[in-house]
Formats: C-alpha cells, structure tokens, sequence
C-alpha cells in the first residue's frame, strides 16, 4: 500500500527536481559550446582567426658580395639563422592572434624581429670584412613586414606584387620586391622560397700550392657566386612550374655549374701537386626552407 508523501517531502522532491534541471540545462549549453556553436556576437574574432597574414623579409644573401673561404660558414650559419627568425615570428603572429591593441604586431613581433635580424645582418658584415671588404647598408634589409590576411603587396619577394593592399606597416619601410627573397613567403602558393645551400669547397681542399692559389681563390669566389645567382633565381621564380620547377630548373643547372668549377680547382692544384679526388661528391645543393 502506497504511503502519501508529507508535504515537507513533496516540496524537497520539487526542489531537487527543479535543480537537476537546472543542471541538465546548463549541461546542454556546455555541450552546445564544446560542439562548436560560435555566438553570433564572435562572428568578427572567427574571421580574424583564420587569417592572421604572414610576415615577410628583404633577402640577405642576394645582396651579399662574395663571402670570403674563411667566412662562409659563419655567413651561412647566420643566414640559416635569418630564416629560423622568421619561422619564429611567423609562428607567434599565430599564437597571439586577437591580442594586444591595434599596434601589438608592431610592438611584440615586428619590432624585436628587426632587432634580431639588425644584429644577425651585422654579425654577417664583420666575418665577411675580417678577410674582404666589409659590406655596408645592410641594416636596410632588416624591418620586414606584415601582409594581411595572407595578402601580400610589393614586399612579397617574387617581383609579381601589383599593390600595398592589404599591408600594415612594418618596423619600417619594406625593400622593393626584387630585393626580397630567402625564406619569406610568396603571394603565389604560400609557401616558403627557402634558401639554397651547398657543401663547402674550400675546407675540403689539399693544401693549395702557391702557383695555384689565384686559380683557386677565383673558383672558389665564383662558387659563392653561383650560389647567390641560384638564390636570386629561387625568389624571382617563385610560384612557378610544378613541384619539381626547382631541381630541375635551378638545383640541377647549379650542381652542372659547381660540377666544372669544381673541377678546374682540382687540375689547377694537380699541376704542381696530387690532384685531390673526390671533390664531385661537393657539387649537389639542397633547398632548406
């Protein structure tokens, strides 16, 4: 036989009722915001999250004179170092979308990176000018830029830009397009020019006789040389062909060049000395993003 419920009871089973609907409630509207449902009032953040733009830089090495036997792997240390930088700032204009005021990106990323790469560009001056004529006006190739939105203007570095729009003003005014290069984005795939490099020549030499030393000096400038044709010819096609433009196009031709020049050090040493074996092993360069 059922029992009628006192009314104190009748009131607790109203209020624990009452209750667990409010959580059930409240863990409907939890679950609708893990779901993924975006209030119509954050519609703005949503589209500034998806494209936070990309920062660009005027390249270095093409605009570098040839870098002294002594000083390249120094110099190509620093470089490598040029593009982890903007790996880096790139990375944190992600993270920190939607923070700090209007100026944030010019205070906390574009700011310091000018200053990392101000003492980068200046370390790469004084190796190559403790055995050459040390470069100057490298500074300019330090402030860099931020293209909105994954729209890039005429700092792009691949010479196609047609137009600032959408650009914010960097630390500083960006270098023409034709001077930009290693490591930036380009406006035509998104995708990182990268920076050529190739195995040193000079350390793996025999000791140079004397009545070689100018032969094999003038090759080994014209190496770097190569080097920085290929870099230049890296930015200034960037976006074209297909997915094998740049082996083809610039790797292969560049491994044929170092290939003869390379040689010709090895017979100008062989005429008064054992011609060094081996050094065809030097020719081939890689493409480091």
């Amino acid at each position: 036989m059922s029992r009628a419920l006192p009314k104190y009871n009748k009131r607790r089973v109203a209020v624990i009722g009452g209750a667990a609907a409010v959580v059930l409630s409240g863990a409907v509207i939890a679950g609708s915001a893990l779901a993924g449902e975006t209030p119509k009032s954050s519609s703005g953040n949503a589209r500034t999250l998806a494209s936070p733009g990309t920062i660009t830089c005027p390249d270095v090495a093409s605009r570098l004179p040839a870098v002294p036997a002594s000083a390249k792997a120094e110099v190509d240390r620093n470089l490598a170092l040029l593009n982890t930088q903007i790996q880096e700032a790139n990375k944190r204009l992600v993270d920190t979308v939607g923070q700090g005021g209007p100026n944030f990106v010019n205070n906390a990323i574009l700011g310091p990176l000018k200053d990392k790469r101000v003492a980068t560009v200046n370390r790469i001056a004084t190796a190559i000018g403790r055995t050459a004529a040390k470069p100057t006006g490298l500074d300019s190739l330090a402030p860099c830029t931020l293209n909105a939105g994954g729209v890039t203007g005429n700092g792009n570095g691949n010479g196609n830009g047609n137009g600032n729009a959408g650009n914010t003003g960097g630390a500083g005014a960006a270098t023409p397009a034709a001077t930009a290069g290693a490591g930036q984005q380009s406006g035509a795939n998104g995708s990182a020019a990268g920076t050529i490099t190739c195995p040193d020549v000079a350390s793996r030499l025999p000791a140079v006789p004397a009545s070689a030393k100018a032969e094999v000096d003038r090759n080994l400038a014209l190496l770097n040389t190569q080097i920085q044709e290929a870099n230049k010819r890296l930015v200034d096609t960037v976006g074209q062909g297909g997915p094998n433009f740049v082996n083809n196009a610039i790797l292969g031709p560049l491994a044929d060049k170092r290939k003869s020049t390379i040689d010709r050090i090895a017979i100008a040493i062989g005429r008064t000395a054992a011609k060094p074996t081996g050094l065809d092993s030097l020719a081939a360069c890689t493409l480091t993003k």
